[in-house]
């Protein structure tokens, strides 16, 4: 699946996400490790974002709710396992309640994101590997795919003003 800009894929447990944006890669790197600009871009179109935590270095936690116009709220955790600036960033994803507590019914993911140089634009390489085919499924069911397209042409559109 591909929306011109973003290629998606599935290989079994894991879902891939591709995406070039036009902003050198650790100015990309940047926006995603440091809370002020994560406040500005992410999450879908038409959500917000509040950081209420966020520690970017190894068994460091991002806590974060993202509220919809209509006042929905999606609270998540990640916890950070590996930080190689500006390369990769590993972490595991999880949905949490508002005091940080994982919600175990829900899948919990180890993403690795590669910032590839690319033509003095950067490569965006997600990885996202789940425990199982299943819960895979369950997030492609909610919507994930299109929930990070629309959260990746956010990033791109604050790159264009962060320059």
């Amino acid at each position: 699946m591909s929306n011109q800009k973003t290629v998606s894929k599935v290989e079994g447990k894991d879902l891939i996400l591709e995406r070039v944006f036009d902003a050198p890669r650790e100015l990309v790197f940047k926006v995603f490790t440091q809370s002020d600009h994560l406040a500005n871009w992410w999450g879908p179109e038409g959500w917000t974002t509040t950081n209420y935590q966020m520690d970017v270095r190894p068994d460091g936690v991002w806590h974060f709710c993202m509220r919809s116009e209509a006042g929905e709220e999606s609270w998540g955790k990640v916890i950070y396992h590996e930080l190689t600036d500006p390369e990769k960033l590993v972490y595991t994803d999880v949905f949490s309640d508002k005091e940080g507590n994982t919600l175990e019914n829900m899948p919990q993911v180890l993403v690795t994101l590669h910032f590839e140089n690319h033509d003095g634009k950067t490569k965006l390489i997600s990885r996202a590997q789940f425990p199982s085919e299943e819960q895979l499924n369950q997030v492609l069911d909610m919507g994930i795919i299109d929930g990070m397209i629309s959260t990746w042409d956010c990033l791109e559109d604050y790159l264009k003003v962060t320059q």
